[in-house]
């Protein structure tokens, strides 16, 4: 006999994701609902995700409105209070699924549940450079909403991906890993955070004359508030590619991580360094324009 699920809604943004979409939902079989919120995919993977027992949903996202993550806490009707959201290429194991049933099962004041994702990159688990890395995925979806950031032209498509989830309570940190597996080719890793850069250049400039919206940097806050806040001031650094580099290799003892961990600091630094390029491109345009984002 099966065994009950869990009285969790699931939900996954997918976009061309057949390589990873049936790996993904077979880790969330535990949960009573699995919704999918798709971009008009042109491949396999809504008909694989529906044939896991998964709601699809299509996504067009219009500029100016809510991306796809905030559309989909805002619009569907979960039958559950708690919500997971994770990423296609992101899996459950066994262990964390033992402990987001116990977490649910019995929360205490807690609205929602940070869990911490170790990336396989290159062959090889990521124990330092980008490890650990908390996220907010586990919370009560009434009770959450990721902020919204905005730039000039939105480089990052239609979900979230800087943004933190906003939760009006407290929150507690989950034990085991949550893991990501980035099986694309570099090629693609780095057509990724080509677009990454764009939009951190344009949202860097929209902060640095104060028309930046989301979470209030304070070195008093909580644990979010607090590291918008040493960004801010690590964007006052002159040489950040360096300290880029030297951060990720040496104080997340990125050195430890073999060449992959390497290749991953130094990266972290030509990522800065385009940034900057970026920035200095778009000063000598005139700047990001909010209007072009539709607000």
């Amino acid at each position: 006999m099966d065994s009950p699920k869990a009285p969790i809604s699931a939900l996954v943004p997918m976009l061309n994701e057949e390589a990873n979409i049936t790996a993904c939902l077979e880790s969330l079989q535990f949960c009573d609902e699995i919704w999918v919120v798709d971009s008009r995919s042109k491949d396999r993977s809504p008909a694989l995700a529906e044939a896991l027992g998964a709601k699809v949903v299509q996504f067009d996202y219009v500029r100016g409105g809510p991306k796809k993550k905030n559309w989909a806490l805002a619009n569907l009707p979960f039958a559950h209070p708690w919500v997971l959201i994770l990423d296609c290429d992101e899996r459950v194991p066994p262990e964390l699924r033992d402990e987001i049933l116990a977490a649910v099962a019995g929360p205490g004041a807690n609205a929602g549940f940070y869990l911490n994702r170790r990336v396989y990159f290159l062959g090889r688990w990521l124990k330092h450079c980008w490890y650990p890395s908390w996220n907010m995925r586990l919370f009560l979806h009434q009770r959450g909403r990721y902020e919204r950031l905005e730039s000039g032209r939105l480089e990052t498509g239609d979900n979230e991906v800087h943004e933190h989830v906003l939760l009006d309570g407290p929150a507690a940190y989950l034990k085991h890993d949550l893991l990501h597996y980035d099986y694309r080719s570099l090629h693609h890793f780095i057509e990724r955070h080509n677009r990454y850069s764009t939009w951190e250049a344009e949202h860097r400039l929209l902060q640095r004359d104060g028309r930046a919206e989301g979470l209030t940097p304070s070195l008093r806050g909580g644990p979010l508030e607090r590291r918008r806040w040493l960004k801010n001031l690590f964007l006052r650094v002159p040489g950040k590619p360096l300290w880029r580099f030297l951060y990720t290799y040496f104080w997340r003892l990125g050195f430890l991580d073999g060449y992959p961990g390497f290749l991953i600091s130094a990266y972290m630094a030509v990522y800065e360094f385009e940034i900057g390029m970026k920035m200095y491109e778009l000063r000598r345009a005139g700047g990001p324009r909010r209007d072009e984002a539709g607000s």
